[in-house]
């Protein structure tokens, strides 16, 4: 029997192009002598659809695409994932479902058992759990169908009561196969063969998993598509963050002489490594740009170029994205701003090749300043007049935005929305963030990833000390730790959930470690009025991160 992955990229609630995507690949599949293509969870109507789910014609369209996918099914196997209706009325009303398409019928539907609400899951708001268990039998063999988290309940400290494989095991199946839609972080897919890996010797049968790529919204799934023999060697990898399809004949990944491998026990990234994966993080941020521009029928970025490393590494992994001639940069110096910072950004762009424009705002600066004078009663200077040069610009981009029709990236980093060190309608602006799910270092990393061939980003902004320039030499290092420590105990503290004295036990110290929670929790009224962030880490600010704005703790 000779399975197929089909890796593709869909659109959410875009049935037209989903279903034309998934006929392809089943003539494609045909082509290669398949007799069973896989396609990926909820792969009719995309994944995560979330409240879409909720409206009838929702799910009436996802089994009108069925209708039409399983009419090209006479001669191959299809499955393909889809919300299911309910029939027991007893409990919600869907199911996420796997479905088995032969000779032009449903021949049987699967239902996930295990629904995630952790993270930027929340499938029990919408999904009844499944409540029975059967294998597919097809050509003289017994499949066992699961669905992306029904293969992760193994380990010493289990999130549910029920494995299905435990259930479906007892059926004696051939081969297990799942259907997933499992998100990219720095650190996921080591996780994600460890599991798969555990499942293969713990059943002691071939796996095909197959995996979604393409970014939604803040949410990048990267493929990776696997195919695990009985032995738990990997036989096929699908490649990351584009479309691809691969198989192999079942047949082949049983009764091999190959020795058992012992699964080596996956570990979580304990301490931040700032160039861990660095190149996955970049791909990610390509594709987590180039997707929501494309979906949403985007095709211009603009941006303020400061001359800092984040507006530059934001610059350039967008012309990546979109293209040079797509991105426009703006600088807006101030009477703050150095010549050199100018000097750089200008230089970044010719390197690049995309246009850009020099709108001094030292003019519209001295008119706020002027106009807000018999309201500031004579106080000295302070973050006020800082933040209004911030605001100025934010202004300046909003309306080339509108007049022209571009999308304003936004440049700050997971440092500074963790510190609230931002201003808000001003540097924090923007229809989507690149970097807030990258902590500074991390940044440095990704400019040192871009000029691994040649000089793109010029030397000086990676090497000189940040600087919001927003007061006479201003150095970020004025409101804000060392970002080689701050990142360290931000990580501690937002990815990995540690509280204030295990942070401290590590050798951080103690005053600087309350200081820095305070600043996180004090500040997370401004990230509730961000703009979706690309997610690239294990816990992102987003749907991802539920904290109370006016909760107490830490702060």
């Amino acid at each position: 029997m000779n399975i197929i992955l089909a890796q593709q990229n869909y659109h959410i609630g875009n049935f037209e192009k989903n279903t034309e995507k998934i006929i392809a690949g089943i003539q494609a599949a045909k082509a290669q002598g398949a007799d069973l293509v896989v396609f990926s969870e909820l792969c009719v109507c995309g994944y995560p659809p979330r409240d879409f789910l909720e409206f009838e014609d929702f799910i009436a369209q996802c089994h009108k695409a069925i209708d039409v996918i399983k009419t090209h099914t006479s001669d191959i196997a299809v499955l393909v994932g889809a919300p299911a209706r309910n029939a027991q009325r007893e409990g919600k009303d869907l199911f996420n479902a796997a479905w088995f398409l032969y000779e032009g019928e449903v021949k049987q539907v699967v239902h996930k058992t295990l629904l995630p609400t952790y993270d930027v899951f929340d499938e029990y708001r919408y999904f009844e759990p499944s409540y029975e268990w059967n294998i597919i039998p097809f050509k003289g063999k017994k499949l066992a169908v699961t669905i992306c988290e029904d293969i992760w309940n193994l380990g010493d400290n289990p999130l549910y009561r029920i494995c299905p494989m435990d259930q479906l095991i007892a059926q004696e199946p051939d081969v297990m196969i799942n259907l997933s839609a499992s998100p990219f972080d720095y650190d996921h897919d080591e996780d994600r063969k460890e599991i798969i890996l555990a499942n293969v010797l713990k059943y002691k049968i071939p796996l095909y998993y197959c995996n979604t790529v393409g970014s939604q919204t803040e949410i990048v799934f990267d493929g990776g598509s696997l195919i695990y023999d009985a032995q738990g060697n990997i036989v096929k990898e699908l490649p990351y963050f584009e479309e691809a399809m691969g198989g192999i004949e079942l047949e082949k990944l049983v009764g091999s002489n190959l020795p058992p491998v012992k699964p080596s026990g996956f570990t979580p990234l304990m301490a931040l490594e700032f160039d861990h994966n660095i190149h996955r993080i970049y791909d990610a941020l390509v594709m987590g740009i180039r997707d929501y521009f494309g979906k949403m029928g985007f095709t211009k970025a603009i941006l303020g170029s400061s001359g800092g490393i984040d507006s530059a590494v934001t610059l350039a992994i967008a012309c990546e994205a979109l293209g040079k001639d797509n991105v426009r940069a703006v600088l807006m110096p101030s009477p703050y701003s150095t010549s050199h910072s100018v000097d750089d950004a200008v230089a970044l762009s010719r390197n690049l090749g995309n246009p850009y424009d020099i709108i001094r705002i030292n003019d519209i600066y001295e008119t706020f300043l002027a106009t807000l004078e018999p309201y500031f009663k004579g106080l000295p200077f302070n973050v006020a007049e800082e933040n209004t040069q911030s605001r100025i610009r934010g202004n300046l981009l909003m309306g080339l935005s509108n007049k022209f029709g571009y999308i304003l990236l936004n440049t700050s980093n997971k440092s500074e929305l963790s510190t609230g060190y931002g201003t808000l309608y001003g540097d924090m602006a923007g229809g989507l963030s690149v970097l807030g799910d990258v902590y500074k270092m991390q940044v440095y990393s990704l400019a040192r990833y871009i000029n691994r061939e040649k000089e793109i980003i010029p030397a000086n902004i990676i090497d000189k000390a940040p600087s919001a320039e927003l007061r006479p030499d201003q150095k970020d290092s004025d409101s804000l730790p060392d970002y080689a420590i701050l990142d360290r105990i931000l990580y501690q503290y937002i990815e990995r959930r540690q509280g204030p004295r295990e942070i401290v036990a590590q050798g951080f110290d103690s005053a600087l470690v309350s200081r820095t929670l305070k600043m996180v929790n004090t500040n997370e009224y401004k990230r509730n009025q961000f703009c979706p962030i690309i997610r690239v880490s294990s816990k992102a600010f987003g749907v991802g991160r539920r904290v109370p704005i006016v909760g107490k703790y830490l702060s």
